[in-house]
């Protein structure tokens, strides 16, 4: 199957300035990564687990963005305290309003950079709410972010993850299963984003589930396993998942959100083609 793209081209990709580069202050990686040759970029909520930070720390972010000549290719809603094991506010009670008051900053950012792509973590289980509240929660709070950057022309992403055993969407299955929910109660702009890291680990066939859904996919994201490290690292067929899911109606971009040390986290780019798994 031949590629849609160089692979060993950063512009080709969209590169992770949370996972990546992180040697840097954060409005110091968009600078970072475009003199590592990357245009575009993707941050988790940037602002230490702040749904609403400063509009000084949000005008330096964006700032910093337009210095660099880099656009804002997917930006995460706030996800609480990460740092503390928090993996999303989507499904725990007690931050509704939060949440949609970060759903709109986040939408105003999207305004200002040209981001449409916004990453929505589920959340953990919660030992004092019943998982059905929670479920019935998150619902709640995707279609309030999916209409609140529909104007933009925005897409709310729904993302199973891996390395926390209480957060409930482990497979695309999972995901899909919410997002259909979503698109019941009246929101189109809802889809699957593919971190085929995470559904490799979690134990999903990679390859089928991009056979079946790529068509669903709003995003996809990258790292080799074991140890999600850069592509060549690991043993994921990541090229070749790629380039099926171009082959089966994936249209979006491919991002970089593995861990690595800035000093070698590019060294696979600079490969002859050919030479790199990924």
């Amino acid at each position: 199957m031949a590629s849609r793209f160089d692979a060993t081209s950063p512009e080709n990709y969209i590169l992770n300035c949370s996972t990546l580069l992180t040697e840097h202050a954060v409005v110091d990686r968009a600078d970072a990564a475009a003199r590592a040759g990357f245009s575009r970029v993707e941050f988790w909520w940037p602002f230490d687990g702040e749904p609403r930070p400063a509009d000084a720390d949000v005008d330096a972010f964006v700032d910093s963005l337009s210095a660099a000549g880099v656009s804002l290719a997917g930006l995460n809603f706030w996800a609480g305290n990460m740092a503390g094991g928090d993996r999303g506010m989507v499904s725990v009670a007690g931050h509704r309003s939060e949440f949609a008051d970060n759903a709109a900053l986040a939408a105003e950012i999207g305004r200002r950079t040209g981001c449409t792509a916004f990453n929505a973590l589920y959340g953990l289980r919660q030992d004092d709410q019943e998982p059905q509240a929670q479920d019935e929660l998150a619902v709640e709070n995707l279609l309030t972010a999916a209409q609140t950057v529909a104007p933009l022309g925005g897409t709310v992403l729904v993302e199973p993850v891996s390395g926390a055993d209480a957060y409930p969407l482990k497979t695309a299955a999972d995901a899909l299963a919410v997002i259909e929910k979503v698109h019941r109660a009246g929101a189109t702009n809802v889809a699957l984003l593919a971190d085929f890291f995470h559904l490799a680990i979690n134990g999903d066939d990679v390859a089928a589930v991009i056979e079946q859904h790529a068509h669903r996919f709003g995003h996809v994201q990258i790292a080799d396993a074991p140890g999600r490290g850069a592509p060549g690292t690991g043993e994921l067929p990541l090229q070749e998942w790629i380039d099926l899911a171009y082959a089966r109606g994936y249209d979006g971009a491919v991002a970089l959100e593995y861990k690595q040390e800035e000093a070698t986290a590019f060294d696979w780019l600079r490969r002859p083609a050919g030479t790199s798994r990924g």
